[in-house]
């Protein structure tokens, strides 16, 4: 997770989860808990996919759509969730998706 500021300057980088080979567990609640800590405007979230294919999964559309609904709550906007395999990206933003 990448908290931003009002500016949307990088104010550091937090690994909240590491997963397995083909799954990762990861809550809001932990997300936004650094974010809080932050006092971030903003955050950006970036994971890998092993499998070298960037295209997200259910699970990934699924945890992005429940950080941007928290994050609406709690005044932090989700600007980005960006999905790195092989050399390749996938953003949530540039699709069109938050």
């Amino acid at each position: 997770m990448v908290p931003l500021d009002g500016k949307n300057q990088v104010l550091g980088f937090h690994v909240v989860s590491v997963g397995t080979l083909t799954a990762s567990l990861v809550h809001p609640r932990e997300v936004y808990k650094l974010a809080i800590l932050e006092s971030s405007a903003a955050i950006v979230v970036v994971h890998n996919h092993p499998s070298g294919h960037p295209e997200p999964s259910a699970e990934d559309q699924a945890i992005t759509l429940r950080l941007k609904e928290a994050g609406e709550l709690l005044g932090i906007k989700l600007l980005d969730h960006v999905v790195i395999g092989d050399g390749r990206y996938f953003s949530f933003t540039d699709q069109n998706l938050l």
